[in-house]
């Protein structure tokens, strides 16, 4: 057998295979761009086979007939006409289809299959694709058949939320110039139970990793704020959220600032007077919200300013990224007990040793930046 050639495509050519190479989706057409590319780099054609784990004839087939001009020969034939029976109007009318609601066409059925498109755009143009040869077409056009999220849009008040936040931009202003003057935190609850949570992670194609099958009973909630300024986060472990363990929870939270303005010389019966307002930002929970305890709050903790959210927007409530950022963290993990899923939790939430991206974005709370961060 004669010595491989070498170099023998141009610099254009490789750049038009490697582009090739990343962007096709069939594994088939992979292998022969490789072909063609390690021939270029002056392999023999039985180290590109025992390379790709192919046959010698395959490598032989592809070394001669693959055209490096023309990555039409690369495809199938029968798979590639069948593509090409789409025009380019077919096409058109299915990416436009793809992306309307299938009620908005008269349709009962709520979501788009492949079968669904091909049918009805067989009845529109009078081409029969198969549901495989349109889910290739997709695949193409850089379409994928991926979960939806939920949306709460449709349940906000926009000029509440608009109102709400010209009024935490104020405050957050006065709170970063004049932090002595105005402290902003924002208060939630969350609950973390012993049964496993699930997250997408790193695994060989085609192979899904396991996870522990047991489930455990038992749940910790936890109620919790965090100062935006320093990022300085308090968080209380509890039996149940309730509102006598809301105003128990705010009465620490209340002794703990107290103490930091102590601890810079101030007696701690100024505070109600001359410290720092506080302004707390939380949700539309029914016991924030009871009247006597509310009456409590204003007349113990005169220092305290209730600000309540707008319904349906958690985007604009910050601790919404650590409780997110917390079950990440502990996603996947098996716990013996609640004493040991408590102690990484006090760690992660009252220690510092959760690192969180405070600019990132949260599916399922409306896909959005919190703007407090």
């Amino acid at each position: 057998m004669p010595p491989p050639a070498r170099n023998f495509l141009t610099p254009e050519q490789v750049t038009q295979l490697q582009q090739a190479l990343k962007e096709s989706e069939l594994p088939h057409v992979r292998e022969r761009i490789l072909i063609i590319l390690l021939q270029n780099d002056g392999r023999t054609q039985q180290e590109i086979a025992n390379f790709l784990g192919c046959s010698l004839r395959t490598v032989a087939y592809w070394c001669m007939h693959g055209d490096p001009d023309n990555l039409e020969t690369l495809h199938n034939k029968r798979e590639y006409e069948h593509y090409w029976k789409a025009t380019p109007e077919y096409i058109e009318l299915l990416l436009k289809t793809v992306d309307k609601e299938p009620s908005d066409l008269g349709y009962e059925f709520g979501r788009w299959t492949a079968e669904r498109l091909a049918t009805y755009l067989s009845e529109q143009t009078g081409i029969e694709l198969s549901s495989s040869q349109v889910r290739r077409i997709l695949k193409q056009k850089k379409y994928s058949y991926i979960w939806a999220k939920y949306d709460l849009e449709d349940k906000q008040n926009p000029v509440e939320r608009a109102k709400f936040k010209e009024k935490l931009v104020q405050y957050l202003s006065i709170a970063r110039e004049q932090p002595e003057r105005l402290q902003v935190w924002f208060w939630d609850e969350s609950g973390f139970s012993l049964r496993v949570i699930r997250r997408q992670n790193w695994g060989k194609k085609g192979k899904r990793k396991n996870l522990p099958g047991q489930r455990r009973h038992g749940r910790l909630n936890v109620m919790g704020a965090i100062r935006e300024a320093d990022r300085k986060r308090v968080c209380f472990f509890i039996k149940k959220g309730n509102a006598d363990i809301f105003y128990e929870q705010l009465q620490h939270l209340n002794e703990l600032i107290k103490q930091e303005w102590v601890n810079k010389g101030n007696r701690s019966e100024d505070f109600s007077k001359l410290g720092s307002k506080i302004i707390l930002i939380l949700d539309n929970a029914s016991f924030h919200k009871r009247k006597e305890i509310l009456a409590k709050i204003s007349q113990e903790f005169p220092n305290f300013i209730l600000e309540f959210l707008p319904t349906y927007s958690p985007d604009y409530n910050m601790i919404e990224l650590v409780w997110h950022s917390c079950k990440e963290y502990i996603a996947h993990r098996l716990f013996k007990s609640l004493d040991e899923l408590k102690s990484l939790l006090n760690k992660l939430l009252n220690q510092g040793e959760l690192v969180i991206n405070w600019h990132r974005k949260i599916k399922h709370k409306g896909n959005n930046v919190y703007i407090a961060a």
